[in-house]
């Protein structure tokens, strides 16, 4: 299985063309569509979310993770195999909490490139290539190096910001596990807490540990982004009673 975790967006073609690569290299292998909204040239936020999401996934699935805003540049291309998974993408952080989070992470640095490699499309020409290596069961040993740690990392500790906002103005967050007692507040609003949408009214604001274990912030048949101003990257304060 490949799955594709990408900042591409839906309603352009650079997820049909990393798919026709694949289908080319991997044609025996499901391609699932995790996200293509990850948050625009942020992989700080991508990340975290990764590393919540890709839990999710049976052991041995391939990730194709592009959020790659020095595309082009002298940043380094890497495979990361972190709880069982393997991870395909740039070192620019993306990575790094999903590999920081697992002990048995292992690192290596794709040294091959591509006879035909755009500038600015590592996705479709570098990544799907040796991605479909992999899923098909053909570690690409003479591609990559193995490598002590990543270059870039970010703190695995909880992110207390926004770091998505779904279709339905939903703010997800990087905080993990919150007891429901906890107060929790953002952009000036102290948020009540509520185990699902339908245990407040409608228009109200609440916060809820959603279905990957992050604390959501949200309001039911509403848009929290839209009522209190919500976006991807504000600071949300979370202070745990005992």
């Amino acid at each position: 299985m490949i799955v594709l975790f990408t900042d591409f967006g839906t309603c352009d073609p650079y997820v049909g063309q990393v798919k026709a690569r694949l289908a080319e290299h991997a044609p025996a292998q499901l391609v699932v569509d995790l996200l293509h909204e990850v948050p625009d040239f942020n992989p700080h936020a991508g990340a975290h979310l990764l590393a919540a999401l890709a839990s999710g996934f049976p052991p041995g699935s391939v990730f194709l993770a592009v959020v790659d805003p020095g595309v082009g540049t002298p940043r380094d291309a890497v495979v990361v195999m972190a709880g069982g998974r393997w991870f395909v993408g740039p070192d620019n952080g993306l990575l790094s909490v999903m590999a920081a989070r697992h002990a048995d992470a292992r690192v290596w640095r794709i040294d091959w490139k591509p006879e035909n490699l755009s500038s600015t499309f590592h996705g479709r020409d570098l990544f799907a290539l040796i991605a479909a290596d992999i899923a098909r069961g053909e570690f690409p040993a003479d591609k990559v190096s193995p490598a002590d740690t990543l270059k870039v990392a970010f703190d695995a500790g909880d992110l207390a910001r926004v770091i998505y906002v779904d279709h339905y103005g939903n703010a997800w967050t990087g905080v993990r596990s919150v007891p429901t007692n906890a107060r929790v507040s953002a952009a000036g609003e102290l948020f009540k807490h509520s185990e699902s949408f339908g245990f407040v009214g409608k228009g109200e604001g609440f916060w809820f540990t959603n279905s990957v274990d992050l604390l959501e912030l949200a309001v039911n048949r509403g848009s929290a982004a839209a009522t209190f101003g919500l976006k991807v990257g504000d600071p949300v304060q979370v202070q745990r009673l005992n």
